[in-house]
C-alpha cells in the first residue's frame, strides 16, 4: 500500500493474496490474507503444511505496492519456482511454487477493506501513507490488549518509537517503559540486566540489583534486537513469559512481575528457528501480535510529514519550506536512505544545528529513471499526450513496453538462448517462455 489516502478516512481497499496448494498432502486448500501470508509446517503459519519435507517456516509472501515478494526463511530443502532455487524475488500471480513435494499457486485475492489510523500520528510514529496508518491501527489495536508484541524492521526505522507508542496508548501508560538492548552488552550481562542479581552472585557484584522485569513491574519491558539474545538466556525468559515469575541471578526467593514484553528485531527470526539458533516456543510466546515497520524507502510520501515532525520536536516553528526546499525534498525521493527514520532525523538535526536549508551530500539514488536520464529513451517526451493519460493507463503502457524492449534485447543478447536468457535475467524460464509466447516473440534455441 504506497498510495496515499486523505487523513480522516478510516478504511481502504485492498488486493488480498491467495495461496492454493495444488498438489501434496494438502491438496485443494486454500488461504488469504491481506497481510504477510507465512507457509510451513509450525502451527503459527499462515498455511500449515502437513507436508514433511517442508520447513517449519518455509517462506513468506508479502505485498508491497502491486508486487508480490517471496522471502525463504533459510529452508532445508529450498523454495523452488519454474525449476529455479529462489531465496527472495518477486512474483506474478499465478505463480506455481514447489515446496518439498507440494506445489502451491500464488494468485490475487478478492478485494478487501482494511482499518487505517484516522491521524497521521499514533504516540509519536508520524505518516500519512496508506501502509503506515494500517500499521498504526493495528498496532493501536495490540496496545488494547496484554498480548506480547514482535515489531520486524531493518535498524533505523523507528522500532523503539512504535514499542514506546504501544505502552503509551495502553492501560498500562504511566507504568514503568524499561529498554533492554540485548545487542549492546556482552551475554555474561544481559541476565543481569533483565533478571537482576544478588549481592556477590559474580565477581563485581557488590550490591543486589534489580533487573529490567523487576523495575518495569506493571508496565512494559521493551527488549530490543532480541535476535541477539543467548540460547541460555532465552530458556530463561521463556520461563518469564510462561509463569511471570524469575530469580535473581544467585538468588533463591521467585520475584513475582506483571510486566507486559514488546520485542523487536531486524533479523529474521523464523529463519533463526529453522536453523536451531531461537527457541521455536519463544518465538510463539513473543509473536503473538506481529508488526512490521516498512523502510523509508516504501514510504517516501510520509517525508514531509516526518521533516515537520522532527522540526516540531526541536522546537522550531518554520514552515517546512523553509528548510526543506522543493528541489531537496525531489533528491530525497531519489534517496535509498539506508539509514532509514533515523538518517532523517539526523539530516534534519544537523541542518538545524548549522542554520542551513537541508541538503543531501553524497546521496545515494535509487534507481528509479527520470524523463531527464532514462535507458533508451523508454519515457516519451514531456510534451507527448503520454502525460495527460491517468495514472493506471500510463502505467500500463510503460509496463507494457518496458517488458517488450527488455526481453527481445535479453534473447538478442543470448542468441535466442531462452535458458540462458532466463539465468542471465534472474527470471524462472517457465515466466519467461509464458512473457516471450505474450509478446509472440519466438527464441530460436530452447537449451
Amino acid at each position: 500500500m504506497e498510495r496515499t489516502i486523505p487523513l480522516g478516512v478510516d478504511s481502504v481497499p485492498v488486493r488480498a493474496l491467495r495461496v492454493t496448494v495444488l498438489r501434496g498432502p494438502d491438496q485443494g486448500r486454500v488461504v488469504t490474507s491481506t497481510d504477510a501470508l507465512s507457509v510451513g509446517t509450525a502451527a503459527s503459519n499462515d498455511l500449515v503444511l502437513a507436508d514433511e519435507t517442508a520447513s517449519r517456516y518455509h517462506f513468506e509472501l508479502q505485498r508491497i505496492g502491486e508486487a508480490i515478494t517471496l522471502v525463504d526463511h533459510g529452508s532445508t530443502n529450498g523454495t523452488r519456482v519454474g525449476g529455479a532455487y529462489i531465496e527472495r524475488g518477486r512474483l506474478v500471480p499465478g505463480t506455481v511454487i514447489q515446496v518439498g513435494r507440494s506445489e502451491l499457486q500464488v494468485d490475487d485475492g478478492e478485494a478487501r477493506t482494511i482499518e487505517l489510523h484516522s491521524e497521521r500520528e499514533f504516540s509519536g510514529l508520524v505518516g500519512r501513507s496508506a501502509g503506515i496508518r494500517a500499521l498504526m491501527a493495528k498496532a493501536e489495536r495490540a496496545a488494547r490488549s496484554e498480548a506480547s508484541v514482535l515489531i520486524l524492521g531493518e535498524t533505523g526505522t523507528g522500532k523503539e518509537v512504535l514499542a514506546r507508542a504501544i505502552h503509551e496508548s495502553s492501560s498500562r501508560r504511566g507504568q514503568p517503559f524499561e529498554t533492554v538492548d540485548c545487542a549492546s552488552m556482552a551475554p555474561t550481562l544481559i541476565g543481569s540486566e533483565l533478571f537482576g542479581h544478588e549481592k556477590g552472585a559474580f565477581t563485581g557484584a557488590f550490591e543486589q540489583h534489580a533487573g529490567a522485569f523487576e523495575r518495569a513491574d506493571g508496565g512494559t519491558v521493551f527488549l530490543d534486537e532480541i535476535g541477539e539474545l543467548p540460547s541460555t538466556l532465552q530458556t530463561a525468559l521463556l520461563g518469564v513469559l510462561e509463569r511471570r515469575s524469575f530469580r535473581r541471578l544467585g538468588g533463591k526467593a521467585l520475584v513475582e512481575v506483571d510486566v507486559r514484553v514488546v520485542a523487536a528485531t531486524h533479523r529474521d527470526l523464523r529463519s533463526e528457528v529453522n536453523a536451531g539458533t531461537f527457541r521455536q516456543d519463544l518465538y510463539y510466546r513473543m509473536a503473538v501480535v506481529l508488526l512490521r515497520l516498512p523502510p523509508l524507502r516504501e514510504r517516501l510520501e510520509d517525508l514531509p510529514d516526518l521533516v515537520e515532525h522532527f522540526l516540531r520536536r526541536a522546537g522550531r516553528s518554520e514552515s517546512i519550506s523553509d528548510v526543506l526546499p522543493e528541489s531537496t525534498l525531489a533528491a530525497m525521493r531519489q534517496h535509498r536512505w539506508p539509514g532509514n527514520v533515523r538518517e532523517l532525523r539526523n539530516t534534519v538535526e544537523a541542518a538545524l544545528a548549522l542554520g542551513t536549508k537541508l541538503e543531501l551530500e553524497d546521496a545515494e539514488p535509487l534507481p528509479v529513471p527520470s524523463d531527464e536520464s532514462t535507458p533508451h529513451g523508454l519515457l516519451p517526451s514531456k510534451d507527448s499526450g503520454f502525460w495527460r493519460l491517468p495514472y493506471s493507463e500510463a502505467k500500463h503502457q510503460l509496463t507494457e513496453l518496458f517488458e517488450d524492449r527488455f526481453v527481445r534485447q535479453l534473447l538478442e543478447r543470448c542468441d535466442g538462448r531462452v535458458k540462458e536468457a532466463a539465468e542471465q535475467a534472474e527470471m524462472s524460464r517457465s515466466y519467461l517462455t509464458r512473457v516471450l509466447r505474450r509478446r509472440g516473440i519466438r527464441g530460436t534455441k530452447e537449451e
